[in-house]
C-alpha cells in the first residue's frame, strides 16, 4: 500500500499555486450562474479570482443566508448545480438544512482520509455514522467504497448487535464518533467476544488524548478527520498526528469572527471554505468553527496546509441586557474607525445586572471618543477600555461571556 492516496498530496508550492490559477476561476464561474450568487458574486471577473488574495477579495456566504435561501428556494437555495432529482442523494440536517449527495466516486472525499488511517481492500469498515436523513453514514460509506473496503452500514445505537456484529462479520476498522467505539469494545469485553478492530477513524466530537490512549492500548490505531455535511471533508490526520491537513480539492482559509479578513499566520479565527465540487459550488463558506493554521509541511510528507483541528465555535454571539450582539457587529465597530486595530466585547454582571465592556486595541488615549460608536454598532452602551496594539490575545474570541449564573 502507498504511502499516499495520490500524487496530489506532496505537490510542491508552485505547483499547487498553479493548479489553483486554473480551477478556481472555473468554479467561481459555475457559481456566478446559479441563482444563489446572483447577488453576492456580480460584477466579479471569475478569470481574475487565480489565488488566495483575490478569494479573500469575495464575501463569505454563511449558514444562515443558506439556510434562508433554502426556505425561499427549496431545497438548495439556488446553490446547487443540478435539482433534487439530479442527485443521487437529499439529506437534512437540523435547521432544517438540506444537503446534496452523490454516489460518484469519493464525491465526499473521504477516501484520502480511510487511505491515510491505513484503511483499504480486506478491511471490514463498522461505519457508526447515522444514515437517517444526515449524510454522515453516506458519507463515510462513500470514501470506504472509494479505498475498496467493505462497509457493515451500522449506524447508531443497538450496541449489543453492534459487538456481536463486529465479531461475527470480522469488522477490522470502525467508522463513528470517538466515544461510541470504545461502548462497543466494554460491550464485546462484556459478552466474551473477541474483536479484531485495528484502525478507527473518528469524526463528530472531541477526541481526547486519553481516549486514543485507550484504543491504543487495545491496539487500535484512532485517527480523526474534520468535515460537515455541506463541504464533505476538509482535512484530516495523517500518521504524522501533527495537526490535521487540508484536503486536496478544498481551499481553507482563516478569518477573524464576523468578516471575511483573514489572520495573520498562526492566529485563531473562523474557518471559511471553498470547494470545487462542480456539483455544490460553496465559495467561502463560513464554518462556524475556530481553528489556526500551523506552520511548514508535515512530517509524512503531505505538504498541503495545515491547521490546528478544532479550537470552538465562532458564532460567539451573546444576549446583553436583553440584547443580541454578534461579531459581524463587533467587526463594523472596527471598520467604522481606521485607527482600531481590532476589538473585544466582554459580557460580565455587576449583581443581577448585565455589563457590557468593550476592549479596543489602538494607539489613541481617549475612551469617550468610541462611546458614541459603541452604542450606535452594538445597539447598547457599554464601558469602553482602550488597549495598546497588541494587548488583546490572538485567540479568535470577539465576544467573551465571563457572566456565571449560579
Amino acid at each position: 500500500m502507498s504511502s499516499y492516496y495520490d500524487d496530489l498530496e506532496t505537490r510542491s508550492a508552485d505547483a499547487r499555486a498553479a493548479a489553483l490559477a486554473e480551477a478556481l476561476p472555473g468554479q467561481i464561474a459555475r457559481a456566478q450562474g446559479l441563482p444563489g450568487y446572483a447577488q453576492s458574486l456580480a460584477g466579479v471577473d471569475a478569470a481574475r479570482v487565480t489565488d488566495r488574495a483575490a478569494l479573500a477579495k469575495l464575501p463569505v456566504l454563511r449558514k444562515a443566508a443558506l439556510v434562508s435561501a433554502q426556505g425561499a428556494a427549496a431545497p438548495f437555495g439556488g446553490y446547487a448545480a443540478k435539482p433534487a432529482h439530479g442527485f443521487a442523494h437529499v439529506f437534512q440536517s437540523p435547521g432544517p438544512i438540506y444537503e446534496p449527495g452523490g454516489s460518484d466516486h469519493d464525491w465526499w472525499r473521504l477516501g484520502r482520509f480511510l487511505y491515510a488511517c491505513g484503511i483499504g481492500p480486506g478491511d471490514v469498515v463498522q461505519n457508526c455514522f447515522g444514515y437517517h436523513l444526515t449524510p454522515a453514514g453516506m458519507i463515510f460509506e462513500n470514501g470506504a467504497r472509494a479505498v475498496g473496503a467493505a462497509v457493515l452500514p451500522a449506524g447508531t445505537g443497538q450496541t449489543e448487535l453492534q459487538a456481536r456484529a463486529a465479531h461475527d462479520v470480522g469488522v477490522t476498522a470502525y467508522a463513528g464518533t470517538p466515544d461510541y467505539l470504545k461502548l462497543i469494545l466494554e460491550k464485546a469485553d462484556e459478552m466474551g467476544l473477541g474483536l479484531g478492530i485495528a484502525r478507527a477513524a473518528v469524526s463528530g466530537g472531541a477526541l481526547f488524548p486519553s481516549l486514543r490512549q485507550y484504543y491504543a492500548d487495545r491496539g487500535i490505531a484512532c485517527r480523526q478527520c474534520y468535515a460537515t455535511a455541506d463541504l464533505g471533508m476538509v482535512a484530516y490526520e495523517s500518521e504524522a498526528m501533527e495537526g490535521m491537513i487540508a484536503d486536496e480539492q478544498v481551499i481553507v482559509e482563516i478569518v477573524t469572527p464576523g468578516t471575511g479578513d483573514p489572520v495573520a499566520p498562526g492566529e485563531v479565527g473562523e474557518v471559511v471554505v471553498t470547494t470545487l465540487n462542480p456539483d455544490y459550488p460553496l465559495i467561502r463558506f463560513a464554518t462556524g468553527d475556530l481553528s489556526a493554521v500551523l506552520p511548514g509541511e508535515s512530517p509524512c510528507g503531505r505538504t498541503n496546509l495545515r491547521i490546528k483541528g478544532w479550537m470552538g465555535r465562532a458564532d460567539q454571539t451573546a444576549k446583553i441586557k436583553g440584547m443580541f450582539v454578534r461579531p459581524e457587529q463587533v467587526a463594523a465597530l472596527v471598520a467604522k474607525h481606521a485607527e482600531i486595530d481590532r476589538a473585544r466585547v466582554v459580557a460580565s454582571r455587576e449583581g443581577e445586572m448585565d455589563v457590557m465592556t468593550v476592549r479596543i486595541e489602538t494607539e489613541a488615549e481617549d475612551p469617550g471618543a468610541y462611546a458614541g460608536s459603541v452604542a450606535e454598532v452594538l445597539k447598547l452602551k457599554g464601558i469602553v477600555e482602550l488597549v495598546k496594539p497588541g494587548g488583546l490575545p490572538r485567540d479568535g474570541v470577539v465576544i467573551e461571556d465571563v457572566r456565571e449564573y449560579d
